[in-house]
């Protein structure tokens, strides 16, 4: 019986993962979060990294770990209407409403927008975004070729135009980025605010959603022991978020070089176009539209087929995954069509509500054999960090959309949380929940134990 992958393999699977995770986040934020961190930008990539490949390769490998056959068994450890609730708001959350639509309207916007005047981008969009909809149905009809399509063509094709644009730009260095004056917000908390960057990306999120796409593939690759399992899944994931972690630091590095000759920009979209005409001219616009759209082609095709299985196993009786997947190209194509800002704009206050949920999921699968997955430990920490959660999702929401004296009300709560200035006021809640879950689990074994011996 095979028990590991042969090196060529595991660097596919490898890859793919890479290919699912880097998309449309991964390009523009490391970029625009350099170009504000200036000097300070190895503090800034520490913290990004913590949430950007840190967290992501841990939900891979807890997945794998757990033996879960997906998101829905992991996080239904703390109940199954609340597994129901959070994989399903997970799912969404990187998918239709938010990552895919993001994936074609990041394409367009550093691609393609910079070429057009107003006009011509009003109706171009509608078109754009429909092709790429169309390119990521034809690829998500075709699931099993997932590990070909997106691990053995379209990431190598992502990775050679990325790499003439990144190796062009290190080699000939706009500027010194240590003579940069960062701003504000990362002159002295320059690791919480890279941090905090890195839930842009989503990864963390889509760690939990693709961990069971990794864990099918090595199952088809002929690997069927569960520990063989697991321990190829943290291979092949460490092979991809390797990589991961080499282009964010590329990328950030690049994006505070260009603060020697530009000003900060609106986005790092922005900031990637100049990046890119500077080195090539007016080709640099056609290499970042390469680079922008087989990156998030490849990712919004593992969102959507992530997605559609997901949905699929969650409802059996429902529709099917060609209908589900249809569904979400749709809905995914009429969102897309709003712009990037405004996608951005709602998706902050779902991600500071998700994410610490995500982590705290995460954590307890990764260490669950130290407490034998005992539901307690899972409820409690997850109660705790909910509550922490709605708290910053309100923090985060447009101004105006809730009533003033209610959210006043709750950031004056808010407030009271140690790190809350931070935006990581759940990690106390989160702790504390912890302990009590533990507490409850020692105590009652031990109480269990006692009434054994007394039996005897």
């Amino acid at each position: 019986m095979k028990k590991q992958l042969r090196f060529s393999e595991t660097m596919a699977v490898g890859s793919m993962l890479f290919g699912l995770f880097f998309g449309a986040g991964n390009l523009i934020f490391p970029v625009f979060m350099g170009q504000a961190a200036g000097a300070h930008i190895w503090q800034a990539i520490l913290g990004f990294l913590i949430t950007g490949v840190g967290i992501p390769l841990l939900g891979v490998a807890a997945l794998g770990m757990s033996r879960s056959d997906g998101l829905l068994e992991m996080s239904s450890h703390a109940g199954k209407k609340y597994g129901i609730f959070f994989t399903c708001l997970l799912y969404l959350t990187i998918g239709p409403f938010f990552a895919i639509p993001r994936c074609a309207s990041t394409s367009f916007s550093v691609g393609i927008r910079p070429m057009l005047d107003e006009a011509q981008a009003s109706w171009v969009i509608w078109v754009f975004s429909l092709l790429f909809f169309a390119a990521v149905l034809w690829f998500s009809l075709r699931p099993g070729k997932i590990l070909t399509w997106i691990g053995k063509i379209l990431t190598p094709l992502f990775l050679v135009s990325l790499g003439l644009l990144a190796v062009t730009a290190i080699l000939n260095p706009m500027g010194d980025y240590k003579t940069v004056t960062p701003e504000a917000a990362y002159v002295n908390g320059a690791f919480f605010r890279g941090f905090l960057e890195g839930y842009n990306t989503m990864d963390a999120l889509a760690g939990l959603a693709f961990g069971i796409v990794v864990v099918n593939a090595i199952r088809g690759l002929g690997v069927s022991e569960p520990e063989a399992i697991a321990a190829n899944t943290l291979r092949s994931g460490v092979c991809g978020c390797l990589l991961m972690a080499l282009i964010y630091g590329l990328l950030t590095i690049i994006g505070a070089q260009s603060r020697t000759l530009y000003s900060i920009c609106a986005d790092g979209g922005e900031a990637l176009y100049l990046i890119a005409h500077h080195y090539f001219k007016d080709a640099g616009a056609i290499i970042l539209a390469v680079i922008v759209t087989l990156a998030c082609l490849k990712t919004a095709v593992g969102l959507i087929t992530s997605c559609g299985e997901a949905f699929r196993e969650m409802f059996p009786k429902g529709p099917s995954y060609r209908q589900w997947a249809i569904g979400f190209c749709v809905l995914s194509f009429l969102i897309a069509t709003l712009g990037l800002s405004a996608i951005i704009t709602y998706s902050v206050p779902v991600l500071m509500f998700l994410y610490p949920l995500a982590i705290t999921i995460i954590l307890l699968a990764f260490c669950g054999r130290l407490f034998k997955n005992d539901r307690r430990v899972y409820v409690w920490t997850t109660a705790f960090t909910l509550a922490a959660a709605v708290l910053d999702f309100v923090k985060a929401l447009p101004t105006g959309l809730l009533p003033a004296v209610v959210r006043d009300f709750f950031l004056g709560i808010r407030a009271w949380l140690p790190f809350s200035n931070l935006g990581l006021g759940w990690i106390c809640p989160a702790a504390l929940g912890l302990c009590i879950g533990l507490v409850l689990h020692f105590v009652c074994r031990k109480d269990v134990a006692q009434a054994a011996k007394v039996v005897e």
